[in-house]
């Protein structure tokens, strides 16, 4: 059996085994990215129209970006308090499977989370937001939208080698310095005279779904997971989980 296959029959069993945990994430996901793209869509809407909100924007728009990836799940919720990843890698470790195939089931999961937040976040943010329905149409707003997918998927294979490698207690610290070291980031180019949110808006305007800044995330994106996969199979082999 494939690596792919093997870690696929694990996320089928997982989610055979507990179907509410497909329910819950559903449900949070829709409520937490129902209530930030409400908020996200005022803002742009304001930053659009040049009257305020352009740092606001950003800081929305990176933070936002940055949880794509992540799964909102009991184990997620629990992390710190119980370090349930650690205790998910002990229980995968202990299974008769290859470390690559637990590796290509966490990419699975990355993707599914991805996929479904980026896809109730930026929906929604479309649909509340009467300014960016104006300005931009679909094929132009679905580049911009995968402009940020992009953003969230070049981070989420240094997640995953963060949550193989630490404890749940490093974990949390390690993600909430990453956030604001790229919200620092945006600080620094507002200050600069720029706007990342309205410069990715101007190159989907430009080019749609051609756009050089869209492909270029979304390859960086691959290639970021790839590179961190590579990376983190090496530590999840020789992690001590005791």
């Amino acid at each position: 059996m494939t690596t792919l296959k093997q870690a696929w029959v694990i996320v089928r069993s997982e989610f055979h085994g507990d179907r509410w945990k497909l329910l819950w994430a559903l449900l949070f996901s829709l409520v937490f990215m129902g209530y930030f793209s409400a908020i996200t869509g005022m803002v742009i809407d304001d930053s659009l129209s040049g009257s305020a909100g352009r740092m606001l924007s950003d800081v929305l728009m990176i933070t936002m970006t940055l949880m794509l990836s992540i799964s909102f799940s009991r184990r997620t919720m629990k992390y710190l308090s119980e370090d349930s990843y650690t205790r998910m890698l002990a229980y995968m470790r202990a299974l008769p499977v290859p470390a690559a195939a637990i590796l290509c089931k966490r990419k699975l999961n990355v993707l599914f989370a991805i996929t479904m937040n980026g896809t109730l976040y930026f929906s929604l943010i479309y649909l509340i937001s009467p300014g960016i329905r104006s300005e931009l149409p679909v094929p132009v707003y679905l580049a911009f939208a995968f402009t940020w997918v992009g953003y969230g998927l070049i981070v989420s294979g240094l997640y995953i080698l963060i949550e193989f490698s630490v404890s749940g207690k490093v974990y949390f610290w390690s993600i909430s310095a990453i956030m604001i070291l790229a919200i620092g980031a945006a600080g620094l180019v507002h200050l600069g005279g720029g706007n990342l949110m309205l410069a990715s808006v101007a190159a989907s305007k430009e080019w749609g779904l051609l756009s050089p800044l869209m492909w270029g995330a979304l390859v960086l994106g691959v290639l970021s997971l790839q590179l961190f996969s590579k990376w983190t199979i090496h530590r999840l082999k020789s992690r001590d989980l005791v």
